[in-house]
């Protein structure tokens, strides 16, 4: 009977809960930018609620592929975080479960995540675009609702600007000015009026618009345009209805146009458009270069030879090639042009242009043509590589975010969101690049799309096999260390009593090891009085075996007398310095690396002078280490033969 392990149903109780709440946050976040951008789109038209509910569930849709990387992302990061946080990580791998096998049933998860957002890549996302887009056109066309504000000049009404200095609570507009331009400006009409209402017909297709106490005028031009003296209308009213055409409905746009474009088509569609587009592009192409050919001069002044093709139905005479026979005179087309008289030659010379000139339009509107066609097939292709690329990008951040989260260990929304947010506007930022460079035909449609995939991947690798050797990469203190250590600011050493002490140190034996460790600090001090020359230490890049042997005899020495009984001695134990850390005066085992890096002054000098300030703390460390030597070996005379 099959059954799930234990340790397999607790991962997944602790990763689901955290992966549903940080996915509903993302598809919030990228949802609001999403109402931020098109805001303009959607207020002041009196939109009802089930369209704007619409409009919101299909833009939740259109932005899952943003928002659901980045949850899977911020939930691995999270879940392992919390396991490290709480030192259950660690209980696992102490009871011999690797790292791997913690991430199989997440990993398989993953895969199914990753499996489902391919179908919903390739099912739902062409009907919700093709649903989103025509929505948004259509409330893009919407007239807004007419709001006339005071003592402005109003222009939401086509062919009209109205005026209205006041208006008070009932909706009475009062001191009304309109211009009514709408049949051209020769015969406009200016209305005053005392006060007016404003209303919309029933089928909203019309304004009413009520004036009462006012005068019209209107412009009437006559027929001859060269008369000054314009006549125009003249019409005081006591109230009068103006019908002024302003359509308020809302009219949804045919999906049609938009299911034909590659944001509407599925893969199997996707593929046939580009085939039969790289078809039709490559005969358009095949086209005008034989129109090239053809319209050429040599095509015209050199015979043509005709061959003949032979079929079942007919035989058709085609030009298959152009032959220039050997004894085709040469013609000097100079010669020519001078032989004629100078009125023809400026008659020659309008013709010529002429035909430049349209075969130069001619030319410039089929290259605009094949751009149109190429940028098309271009951005199916893009739509293509769009359907797989979701999908793997869920696996390349879930193996981002469950390395970090184990190597950092830290839990919560603090640093999970932070590490989350900078990956992400990094892949985002990659993911746009490549998708622009594809869309523009700098680049392959499938390096462009694959861009982030490329870039990612191998620091998903790179970061699962860190965190599987238990390495401590994000740690911040290893990092504050190595700065410590490169300036010169060196750990210090903690010795304390032990409360039981199983072996009493052999004071005879540490005082021959003190005296030959300090017999050969003095002897490297007094070698390496001089500074060390660029040649010299490029041929050797800094190779010393002496450190290392310093270094393990002191160790000997502070591990022995770490068994002591008497305070001072711990307490002297601890000036001992710490005899590691100096890589750039570490051994080096490539040797012709090391040369090529000296001879390449720019980056040789500044290492070159790293070292030699590391030599000089070296040299410090090891004055310490000689001075300390000596007292001990003082203190441990005084122990075993004690003075009066």
């Amino acid at each position: 009977m099959f059954r799930i392990k234990r340790l397999y149903t607790f991962m997944l109780q602790t990763f689901l809960p955290l992966f549903i709440m940080t996915f509903g946050i993302c598809l919030f976040i990228v949802l609001m930018q999403f109402i931020w951008r098109y805001i303009d789109d959607m207020v002041g038209k009196g939109f009802e609620m089930i369209v704007l509910g619409e409009m919101l569930f299909y833009a939740a849709l259109f932005s899952v592929p943003m928002a659901l990387p980045l949850s899977i992302l911020l939930a691995s990061l999270m879940t392992f975080g919390n396991l490290g946080e709480r030192l259950e990580l660690l209980a696992m791998k102490s009871a011999g479960v690797s790292l791997l096998r913690i991430m199989r049933p997440l990993i398989i998860l993953i895969s199914f995540v990753s499996v489902g957002a391919f179908f919903f890549q390739n099912n739902v996302m062409p009907v919700a675009q093709v649903k989103l887009y025509s929505l948004l056109y259509s409330m893009r066309q919407k007239s807004p609702e007419l709001n006339i504000s005071e003592g402005v000049f109003t222009k939401e009404i086509p062919g009209f600007n109205v005026y209205v200095r006041e208006k008070d609570k009932t909706g009475l507009l009062k001191d009304i000015m309109i211009y009514n331009y709408s049949e051209g400006f020769e015969r406009i009409d200016v209305t005053l009026a005392d006060s007016g209402r404003l209303k919309t017909s029933a089928d909203k297709l019309f304004l009413v618009l009520t004036l009462y106490s006012g005068e019209s005028f209107q412009n009437m031009p006559g027929s001859d345009k060269r008369d000054q003296n314009v006549p125009y209308k003249r019409e005081s009213f006591s109230e009068k209805e103006l019908l002024i055409e302003f359509d308020a409905n809302f009219v949804r746009t045919d999906e049609s146009f938009l299911q034909n474009r590659f944001m509407g088509k599925n893969l199997k569609n996707l593929q046939l458009s580009i085939d039969s587009m790289s078809v039709r592009l490559d005969s358009i192409s095949d086209l005008n270069a034989k129109a090239v050919i053809d319209q050429s001069y040599r095509k015209i002044l050199v015979p043509h030879v005709p061959t003949e093709s032979n079929n079942d139905s007919s035989q058709v005479s085609t030009l298959t090639e152009v032959i220039i026979p050997k004894d085709m005179p040469t013609i000097n087309i100079d010669s020519l042009y001078q032989a004629e008289a100078p009125s023809s030659k400026a008659a020659i010379l309008g013709r010529v242009k002429s035909a430049i000139d349209n075969i130069k339009a001619e030319y410039y509107f089929k290259s605009f043509n094949i751009a149109d066609e190429a940028y098309n097939l271009r951005r199916h292709i893009t739509e293509w590589h769009s359907k797989f690329t979701l999908s793997f990008s869920c696996l390349v951040f879930f193996f981002i975010g469950a390395p970090i989260g184990a190597i950092i260990r830290k839990g919560g929304l603090g640093t999970p969101v932070v590490v989350s947010v900078f990956f992400f506007i990094f892949y985002y930022m990659i993911n746009n690049i490549g998708l622009k460079m594809a869309r523009d035909g700098v680049w392959p449609a499938w390096e462009g799309m694959w861009l982030s995939s490329f870039v990612l991947a191998p620091m998903g690798i790179f970061l699962t096999y860190k965190a599987v050797n238990d390495s401590v990469i994000l740690n911040a203190d290893t990092y504050l260390n190595a700065i410590k250590n490169l300036f010169g600011k060196r750990a210090t050493r903690k010795v304390e009593k032990k409360e039981v002490i199983i072996f009493d140190p052999d004071y005879p034996s540490v005082i021959g090891k003190l005296s030959e460790l300090e017999d050969l600090c003095k002897t490297y001090l007094e070698q390496n009085k001089k500074r060390i020359n660029y040649i010299a230490y490029w041929q050797r890049f800094g190779k010393d075996q002496r450190i290392p042997e310093l270094s393990e005899k002191m160790e000997s020495i502070v591990e022995e007398l770490g068994n002591s009984k008497h305070n001072l001695v711990l307490n002297k134990l601890m000036d001992y310095p710490f005899i590691s850390g100096y890589t750039l005066l570490a051994s080096n085992k490539f040797s012709k690396i090391s040369i090529a890096l000296g001879i390449f002054i720019p980056l040789g000098i500044p290492l070159y002078l790293g070292a030699l300030y590391q030599r000089k703390l070296l040299l410090h460390d090891i004055q310490v280490t000689k001075r300390v030597s000596s007292e001990l070996n003082e203190m441990a005379t005084k122990i075993i033969s004690p003075t009066e």
